[in-house]
């Protein structure tokens, strides 16, 4: 069985519903509604990939490395100035969480 619910997947449902999107509804209308069609396959293909991803491990990773539990503690620390000595740490880290939204919401954009 595939997740916990078994086929199709909530990745495969949001695939099939972008590709109707993509194919059927922008085929079938034109102007604001075709380009409105086109920004929500986009939004579904993010959404499939983020479910196809699954734990962002290296993330997790990085900011555990520092002493944070999740990006908003980190968010926190850098804002009141806790981080202002690990410069290069910090870099780092923002490098991996900026590095994996790029590659979910947009992928190769970060190779190029």
């Amino acid at each position: 069985m595939t997740g916990l619910y078994g086929r199709p997947t909530a990745a495969e449902l949001v695939a099939v519903v972008a590709d109707f999107l993509d194919n059927e509804v922008r085929a079938a209308v034109g102007g604001p509604v075709n380009f409105h069609a086109r920004v929500a396959a986009n939004v579904l293909r993010i959404v499939e990939r983020e479910l196809l991803d699954g734990p962002a491990a290296d993330v997790n990773a990085a900011l555990e490395e520092l002493g944070y539990a999740d990006e908003a503690e980190f968010a926190m620390a850098i804002r009141a100035g806790d981080l202002d000595d690990r410069g290069a740490d910090v870099l780092a880290a923002l490098r991996t969480i900026v590095r994996r939204r790029l590659d979910v919401a947009h992928p190769g954009y970060a190779d190029s």
